[in-house]
């Protein structure tokens, strides 16, 4: 899983319990929590979600 920062311990730890979710500007990013404390870890990832693909126009 992925690697985040927990500000409780201060030290960065392997994200327990992950959920990979997009932000409402398109951002990809990983929710989860801290396997020593319990503190809520958040990780933005990088790029933007892949959007819907348009079809072209036949016209």
């Amino acid at each position: 899983m992925a690697e985040g920062y927990c500000v409780k311990c201060k030290a960065k730890k392997e994200i327990a319990n992950g959920v990979e979710e997009t932000m409402k500007n398109g951002r990809k990013a990983i929710k989860g929590r801290c396997p020593t404390c319990g503190t809520v870890m958040f990780k933005i990832l990088g790029g933007k979600a892949a959007p819907a693909p348009v079809p072209p126009a036949t016209g």
